[in-house]
């Protein structure tokens, strides 16, 4: 059986930025390609996330990035799905298409165990936060390890990221 890919630490990690977010009236929303849905499952663990967990998107292909969240194919084909031009438009996007999220975050990456490159190897990962009337933040980071290990390494920078993005408002 594979491992579970949310440990106790993610889960906890997840609750205590529900909590940040309800006291800052803030609701989120997440578009993931290579984590498959696991920040908003890591969000919604938690009886009582509907209060600020708006909704997520799993975007795998490109063509969902573009027919779920408005991605300009031109992006994807000019910059690639692993790049830091897709990730910003896939979380303008998730905010697009969730009117009463006020922060977003996305993650795009190569999780491996194959269809890494030089330029981009496997363990890359983009990731960018967008707040509603506010501008669209980008990062990347290389992770090390299997496809789980890197899986669970983004879904923890991603929650970083969302609490960073609620410590800014």
């Amino acid at each position: 059986m594979p491992p579970f890919l949310l440990d106790d630490a993610t889960l906890d990690q997840a609750g205590g930025l529900l909590a940040r977010l309800r006291e800052a009236g803030l609701r989120v929303v997440t578009a993931e390609s290579c984590t498959g849905g696991l920040v908003a499952a890591a969000l919604t663990h938690h009886a009582g996330s509907s209060d600020v967990v708006e909704g997520g998107f799993v975007t795998y292909s490109n063509a969902m990035k573009t027919v779920l969240l408005g991605v300009d194919p031109v992006v994807v084909a000019r910059h690639g799905a692993v790049s830091a031009e897709t990730a910003a438009a896939m979380a303008d996007g998730a905010l697009a298409h969730a009117p009463s999220a006020d922060i977003a975050v996305s993650i795009t990456g190569i999780a491996g165990p194959g269809g890494g490159s030089a330029a981009k190897p496997v363990g890359l990962v983009w990731f960018a936060t967008a707040r509603r009337n506010g501008e669209t933040v980008t990062l990347s980071r290389v992770f090390d390890g299997d496809r789980t290990s890197v899986r669970q390494q983004a879904v923890a920078q991603a929650l970083n990221l969302i609490g960073q993005r609620v410590r800014s408002s």
